[in-house]
């Protein structure tokens, strides 16, 4: 009886010839793979270990997204107000949520109708502020208002990780095209300026703090004049050292005579 399992077992092997030459040309290919990387490690002293390290780390780079620094109200739509003939405004606050110092740019399919303000800069991590984007309205080829719909028109803003007290130059950007990310991608969305909404709304409270951080930066710095001791006692600093400085050279010739 075990004569004739084991001549069972002979035979059913036996009908698969090629899974066995298959196997034994796998593990041949196997060993002499082996065998090229230690030659390999050998001839030029580098490990594959290393070589296949970096080589998933660029892949992975040009697979994965990259990590966002900045974040944007809104998220991911420009609102106009729909006013055929007109240049209308939109509004988009832009956060630095990183821990570094960050530098973006706006870039546009329809540069000659847009333009942005501030078209690019730096923030400190934390910092935010509010940029405003212009857009001249078209007349529309039908008489049906295009409100509540995509426009063709988009708007890229892209970031590059910048250290502190670098002055922001659109140049930046092509310095290092390879560390340059895109943050966001924002439609244009036009909405009906006689129509209540919400969005709407939001966009003109908006509007107006860019209106006043823009004012703001005009503005000159404030002199804070001079200092004030106690009520009533203004001190010229000024005045208060050149006073001093008569009384010393007056000292000064007096005890030459």
């Amino acid at each position: 009886m075990a004569i004739a399992d084991g001549q069972h077992q002979q035979k059913k092997w036996r009908l698969c010839p090629i899974w066995q030459s298959a196997t034994a040309s796998s593990s041949s290919s196997a060993q002499n793979l082996h065998n090229n990387s230690q030659n390999n490690y050998h001839h030029n002293g580098v490990s594959s270990d290393a070589r296949g390290a970096s080589t998933v780390s660029s892949v992975a780079r040009s697979i994965l997204p990259a990590r966002r620094r900045l974040r944007f109200d809104p998220s991911n739509n420009l609102y106009f107000p729909y006013e055929p003939g007109k240049q209308a405004r939109s509004a988009v606050r832009i956060k630095n949520s990183s821990k570094s110092h960050v530098a973006f740019k706006f870039q546009t399919t329809v540069p000659k109708s847009c333009f942005m303000r501030p078209p690019g800069g730096i923030l400190a991590p934390g910092e935010s502020l509010f940029a405003t984007v212009f857009k001249f309205v078209e007349h529309p080829e039908n008489s049906e208002k295009p409100t509540g719909q995509k426009s063709k028109a988009k708007f890229k803003i892209v970031s590059l990780k910048v250290k502190e007290g670098t002055d922001y130059v659109p140049e930046l950007f092509d310095e290092q095209k390879d560390q340059v990310t895109i943050e966001r991608i924002l439609r244009v969305v036009f909405l009906d300026p006689e129509r209540p909404n919400p969005v709407l709304e939001k966009l003109k409270r908006q509007l107006a703090e860019a209106d006043s951080a823009t004012e703001a930066r005009k503005k000159p710095p404030v002199d804070a004049g001079p200092r004030v001791v106690g009520e009533g006692l203004v001190i010229d600093e000024w005045k208060e050292r050149r006073e001093k400085y008569l009384a010393r050279q007056q000292v000064e010739a007096v005890d030459s005579l």
